[in-house]
């Protein structure tokens, strides 16, 4: 590339991604004193969170979902006077287990699944005794290579048990479990002090006022933002980085923060190259390659709860919204290539399998596995990464770091990791260089 005819910029720190990890990173650092430039792909702010009107109404596109026991984002609503806003509670479950649908209370769903998920979760706090630090037990070397569907298989459970412990875990890992990892699954629920039920409570039941991008509006004021623009490259040595974009603008910094999320990292060329583990987490990616979708079905209806097969296009769906004398349900499936959300056939087909007569009308979703931006949905990682991976992400490569929900040791694959990992990113380049 000749320099000669690009535009080079500078600044104290260039961040990749104006995500959630990206602009809590950027906040921090502006008001420590340093000059800071986002760069974002997208057209717009928020990552993988995407609050867009479609079906007659905001509706969060991307990640949603908030829990006091997240103490990040927690913070970051208190300080911007923001509260929460619940999902309708379900008066009626329905659930696939043992070659047919059930229909009863949700708290007889809860309960069925509650004995073996307890057993499945009981050594949590043992394995994870200090959530927030995920290698306080050198233990967890010896079970990060253990798939979850090994561990529920040593259950040795009915049919019936085994179903809808799978599809609640597929649910929760929006991906297939073969290669889903036991240590993720043990991390979630440690962050909840050992109850899986609280773990859950925190994935699907509580919204932020005024949508996730409130939240994100409000933390990036002030922050120099500049959007549709895709790096490609990135470079650094002791003197300092350069990041390059597609368009052949050049940004100069002392240190670079990339908040590119696994499924995306690739779009990136990197020198000297990442290390051999980043390298391989990288090219195997997030399990986490389901589908979200907003479906909207005739008539009122009661707020019901569904969860189904864990290899159905959809297992779980949920009311959330009465609409024009209709309802907007939730859903989800563990495999986007499994469901072409675009065609109103192949949801119905799909809702019919979860729901006893609910008649599909319209349909509203994004396909983040892909798209190049993401690929991935929420990060959910593999068996080896906790201890292979994640603490090499964590620590800085020279002038280059990391942060994102995908290398957040807390929340992964919420937006309270995202933010406790910019917070740490910014910290760790004030540390470093001090004003």
């Amino acid at each position: 590339m000749n320099e000669s005819i690009s535009w080079t910029e500078h600044a104290d720190v260039v961040i990749i991604g104006a995500g959630f990890a990206g602009l809590t990173a950027a906040r921090e650092l502006r008001q420590a004193g340093r000059s800071v430039i986002v760069v974002e792909a997208r057209n717009r702010i928020g990552g993988r969170t995407w609050l867009d009107t479609r079906l007659g109404r905001p509706l969060e596109i991307g990640g949603a979902w908030v829990h006091w026991t997240q103490p990040y984002v927690w913070a970051e609503m208190k300080r911007y006077g923001l509260g929460t806003v619940q999902s309708p509670v379900p008066e009626t479950a329905y659930w696939w287990a043992d070659g047919k649908r059930h229909q009863g209370d949700p708290e007889q769903l809860l309960g069925d699944i509650d004995a073996s998920n307890r057993r499945l979760m009981d050594e949590s706090r043992r394995y994870f005794p200090e959530p927030f630090i995920p290698w306080a037990n050198p233990e967890i070397r010896e079970i990060d290579a253990t798939p979850l569907p090994k561990k529920i298989a040593e259950l040795q459970i009915t049919d019936y048990s085994k179903d809808i412990l799978e599809s609640f875990w597929a649910l929760n890992f929006n991906g297939p479990l073969d290669d889903a990892a036991f240590t993720q699954a043990l991390r979630w629920v440690a962050l909840t002090n050992g109850d899986w039920m609280v773990s859950f409570e925190a994935c699907a039941t509580f919204k932020i006022q005024g949508g996730t991008e409130a939240l994100i509006q409000a933390m990036a004021a002030g922050t120099d933002i500049r959007l549709n623009e895709t790096v490609v490259a990135v470079e650094h040595d002791e003197a300092g980085a350069t990041v390059r974009a597609a368009d052949g603008s050049i940004y100069r910094a002392n240190h670079v923060v990339c908040t590119l999320p696994l499924g995306a990292m690739h779009r990136i060329s990197f020198e000297p190259p990442l290390p051999e583990s980043s390298k391989k987490a990288v090219s195997e990616g997030q399990v986490s390659q389901g589908i979200k979708a907003w479906i909207k079905v005739k008539g009122t209806r009661k707020p019901f709860v569904a969860l189904g097969s864990a290899g159905w296009p959809l297992n779980f769906a949920q009311t959330e919204y009465d609409q024009d004398e209709d309802t907007i349900l939730v859903a989800f499936g563990p495999d986007s290539s499994k469901l072409d959300a675009s065609d109103l056939g192949q949801v119905q087909a799909a809702i019919d399998l979860l729901v006893p007569d609910a008649e599909v009308l319209e349909v509203a979703s994004h396909d983040w596995t892909a798209d190049p931006l993401s690929g991935e949905t929420w990060p959910m990682h593999r068996p080896g990464y906790l201890t292979e991976a994640l603490a090499v992400f964590q620590k800085p490569q020279g002038r280059l770091l990391f942060a994102g929900s995908d290398f957040a040791a807390g929340w992964g694959g919420f937006i309270d990791g995202a933010i406790e990992s910019g917070l740490e990113a910014a910290r760790t380049i004030q540390d470093a260089t001090p004003v």
